[in-house]
């Protein structure tokens, strides 16, 4: 009886010690990875998540999933989407058994000039008020991908978002808690007020909003297709706004927007072909990092030791010396991909880093040459999307025009003013942009649709996931929950010059005796809340085809499938 009440007290005391571990998993990631055999879509917000799921339901494809989520997020999530920002995506089309990439980004107003930043005293381009303003590729972005790849009505398509523009919807925590920053910023433009701050304030989490002037936007591009958005009266409202508030915008701005196909660029990372867009963008950044990353046995450093760290904060400031000197608009210089994400020259880039020191700067490389949404869709018939979309600096520009319903981009900011500079303002160029899909693939097949939203974050992010699941074994979700690196001061495609090494950022998650190894090496050490991105994947398991989903769990987002 005494050795029963022993072994009773045992498993107890057992159950109590041990409650809060995992059955399963790493002791960081928060849930399971969703697995379903139809369909997938991992977005930022529940809602655009369903969203998918439905138009996936009721015979859509990926494709189709994606335009509507994204449609979706841009009323549920205007803190880091809508029509007013640019898109850029990657699809794996399971038909030709090929990746496809489209660069759905705007360009600079004609009328807009470096002379008249100059004869201004501008040292920088302003981020908000309508400047910075350059035409948003968002819309035409979505009617590119029906066109190419699309199943269902477009009208369809977008019927969800338009029914709860006009019906409401819950505002999720998150995205409440960024409206509200943004609202004390952006309420000095006309139009924010109005839309944005009914009753005169932001909308508070678990308040119901509507949005009925995107909700009548929305129907007219659902009925008239892209043209009403570039041609015709959306293009006029947008144009007589920007102008009234000391912009250049123009109509010519508008019909001339074209968005482009272009193709994947690409690196072999220990066998998995890891895939970015090639510039205006920064994905270049992802394969150089990786690049050089490859020259160490990462996996014998265990995650989270400072010898990998060290590494990684390396490699990312060699990466963003070239990023700030090389990356620009290709259709205004001539750029050397090829160069940059080969692997010679990543070997060559490793050979400068110290192992035990931390570098203060670092030169670009000299070459010879000729808050933002991101969400991942895929169906039963094995196509995958991987799209991101953004306004820049969350809401944007605070130019909110002719009762549309939404706020337009403030990518220019990201141009230079710096003459001679690659990514130098010039009228109808594209500056430099943040926003980058990814994808892995293996043998050729479908692998990882995946990315991580989040400016600067973002390659930094992207390198990490990728580390995570080849280097360290960990799955889907483990890869995105896992504590992340954020290093901050590199030279930058605007300018500004790295002298210092830079601040490191850690989330909470690293031991205190690695933070002590990383500024023993050099590293400056700081913490920073919510500033490491956001995270949506879906995998393909080709062996019991399924479908894995993860999502961010820094985010309000949600991964499904059915």
């Amino acid at each position: 009886m005494k050795r029963i009440a022993l072994t009773t007290s045992i498993l107890l005391f057992s159950i109590i010690v041990f409650a809060q571990d995992r059955i399963t998993g790493l002791t960081f990631a928060t849930r399971s990875e969703v697995i379903a055999q139809n369909g997938m879509a991992c977005t930022s917000q529940p809602l655009a998540t369903q969203a998918a799921l439905d138009i996936l339901k009721s015979g859509g494809n990926a494709i189709d999933a994606a335009i509507a989520a994204n449609a979706v997020l841009g009323l549920v999530e205007p803190t880091g989407s809508g029509m007013g920002g640019d898109l850029f995506a990657i699809v794996w089309d399971s038909k030709t058994k090929k990746l496809y990439g489209l660069n759905a980004s705007g360009r600079s107003p004609y009328d807009l000039t470096l002379e008249y930043f100059k004869k201004h005293e501008y040292e920088k381009i302003p981020s908000l008020g309508p400047l910075p303003v350059s035409v948003p590729g968002c819309v035409d972005g979505w009617f590119e991908l029906h066109k190419k790849f699309g199943k269902l009505p477009m009208n369809e398509v977008l019927d969800p978002a338009i029914n709860y523009a006009k019906n409401g919807f819950p505002l999720t925590e998150l995205i409440a808690y960024y409206w509200g920053l943004s609202a004390q910023v952006l309420k000095q433009f006309p139009g924010f007020e109005e839309i944005f701050m009914p009753d005169g304030k932001a909308p508070k989490k678990g308040e119901v909003f509507k949005n009925p002037y995107l909700a009548k936007t929305l129907e007219l591009v659902a009925k008239e297709g892209r043209d009403i958005f570039y041609k015709g009266e959306i293009a006029e409202k947008i144009v007589s706004y920007v102008k009234e508030q000391g912009g250049f915008l123009s109509m010519k701005d508008f019909a001339d927007h074209t968005s482009e196909w272009v193709e994947p660029i690409s690196t072999d990372y220990r066998g998995y072909d890891v895939w970015e867009l090639p510039p205006n963008g920064q994905g270049t950044a992802v394969l150089q990092m990786l690049n050089i990353l490859e020259n160490y046995d990462i996996a014998s450093m265990g995650f989270g030791s400072p010898e990998y760290m060290h590494l990684f904060i390396e490699a990312k400031k060699l990466a963003f010396e070239d990023r700030a000197k090389y990356y620009s608009d290709p259709d205004f210089n001539k750029l050397p991909i090829k160069e940059l994400i080969s692997k010679a020259y990543g070997k060559q880039r490793a050979g400068l880093i110290d192992e035990d020191r931390a570098a203060r700067s670092y030169p670009a490389g000299e070459l010879e040459y000729g808050n933002t949404i991101y969400l991942t869709t895929a169906d039963k018939d094995g196509n995958m999307v991987s799209l991101i979309q953004s306004n820049y600096r969350g809401m944007g520009s605070g130019m909110t025009p002719g009762k549309l319903g939404f706020i337009l981009q403030d990518r220019g900011e990201l141009f230079a003013l710096k003459e001679g500079h690659m990514n130098v303002y010039v009228p109808h160029k594209r500056p430099f942009h943040t926003i980058i899909p990814a994808f892995i693939t293996k043998n050729g097949e479908p692998f990882i649709s995946f990315g991580l939203m989040g400016g600067a974050m973002q390659p930094q992010g992207h390198t990490q996931i990728v580390c995570n699941i080849i280097d360290f074994g960990m799955n889907l979700q483990e890869a995105g929950d896992a504590p992340r690196i954020q290093h901050s001061g590199s030279s930058q495609p605007t300018g500004e010059v790295m002298a210092d090494g830079g601040t490191v950022q850690l989330e909470s998650g690293f031991s205190y005796q690695t933070i002590r190894d990383l500024m023993s090496k050099g590293h400056k050490i700081e913490f920073a809340k919510g500033s490491y991105g956001g995270y949506q994947a879906i995998l393909w398991d080709s062996v019991n085809k399924v479908y894995y989903g993860a999502s961010e769990s820094r985010k309000d987002g949600q991964a499904a499938g059915y």
